[in-house]
């Protein structure tokens, strides 16, 4: 294929569109650090006004792959994207470099899961410049590769990463389990800082894995975790959804905060956040929160209360903005430019 493309001259591009998803039983830790294997399985639900746009191009002049983020050169995720592309090239038979430009519309690295679109944006990309033609399941093990939660940004609505038994990981993929049209949802986002988190994902997982004394008991009781949400979102039950999802974010905390030294993603406006939401569901408000590692409240509602609850986090001291969104659907390709001749 490097021959054929030689002969052709050009550059191969595509553009890839992918929304962070949001954990509602929550993945915490690594059983295979290489291959991003999980220690738990894990369900979410992928937002629709949060994304990633990212252009993939592949150049036969290039020496290296260079990454443009938020028109910044980063030389941070450059490891882990360039690892990404290998795996593309590897199967295409090409060994061009890319320039890789992507662009968040919401705060990056803080908490709202943009390295799960992120890398799922670069696997659809990668695959749609080369012409691969990979399976939704396949992009899904791809991009788990690189970050392990973008395994279920490559889906929309509500998304279940299996555990997995295979030692290569193959079975360890995401798979939907309900069109967001099917139960529409909204999902209020309230930002409590907009700074990168001091302490990353991978870095926290294997903190926790190492020192936290929770850590049998948040695998052992996963599987029923798992259980109660699927059966809830199967049954459009937003009462057990409610209880089971905040029960799940505050066992991922615990078990954080029980590491050594303690992992404390929140600040404050996060916990008056989780304080508020609690108020309003007393009063007969439809809504939950869930956190993940970062100090950004998600509060999960039904839609005819989004407005409300939207109106009520902004009160919160230390909230600096809200983002309202409903569940998005699968990433997609937005461009795929026909070879284009130098």
């Amino acid at each position: 294929m490097t021959a054929m493309l030689e002969a052709r001259g050009g550059a191969l591009r595509a553009v890839a569109q992918a929304q962070p998803n949001i954990a509602l039983i929550k993945y915490w830790g690594k059983r295979d650090i290489a291959l991003n294997l999980p220690v738990v399985g894990s369900l979410s639900i992928t937002l629709d006004a949060l994304w990633t746009r990212t252009e993939v191009s592949f150049e036969p002049e290039l020496t290296v792959d260079r990454l443009l983020l938020n028109g910044r050169e980063e030389t941070k995720q450059l490891r882990r994207a360039t690892a990404c592309l290998d795996l593309l090239r590897a199967r295409a038979g090409v060994d061009w470099r890319a320039q890789i430009v992507s662009t968040n519309n919401f705060p990056t690295g803080a908490g709202l899961a943009s390295s799960a679109s992120g890398f799922a944006a670069l696997a659809l990309a990668g695959d749609a410049a080369l012409g691969l033609g990979l399976t939704r399941a396949e992009l899904s093990v791809l991009a788990r590769r690189c970050s392990g939660s973008a395994a279920r940004s490559i889906f929309g609505g509500y998304v279940e990463w299996a555990l997995g038994q295979r030692a290569d990981g193959e079975d360890s993929v995401a798979r939907p389990i309900l069109d967001a049209e099917a139960w529409p949802l909204s999902v209020v986002v309230a930002i409590t800082s907009t700074a990168e988190k001091e302490i990353g994902s991978t870095e926290g997982m294997n903190r926790t894995a190492e020192t936290s004394p929770f850590q049998r008991a948040w695998i052992d009781t996963q599987e029923a975790d798992l259980a109660e949400a699927r059966a809830a979102i199967i049954a459009r039950d937003f009462e057990r959804l409610a209880a089971i999802s905040e029960h799940s974010c505050l066992k991922m905390h615990a078990l954080a905060l029980a590491a050594r030294p303690g992992l404390l993603y929140w600040n404050g406006a996060t916990v008056t956040a989780m304080h508020c939401v609690r108020q309003l569901r007393a009063q007969g408000v439809p809504v939950f929160f869930t956190i993940d590692a970062g100090p950004q409240l998600k509060a999960v509602c039904l839609p005819s209360a989004a407005a409300a609850v939207a109106a009520a986090l902004r009160a919160v001291p230390g909230v600096l903005n809200v983002v309202e969104t409903g569940l998005g659907g699968d990433a997609c390709v937005l461009d795929v430019p026909e070879l284009v001749a130098e």
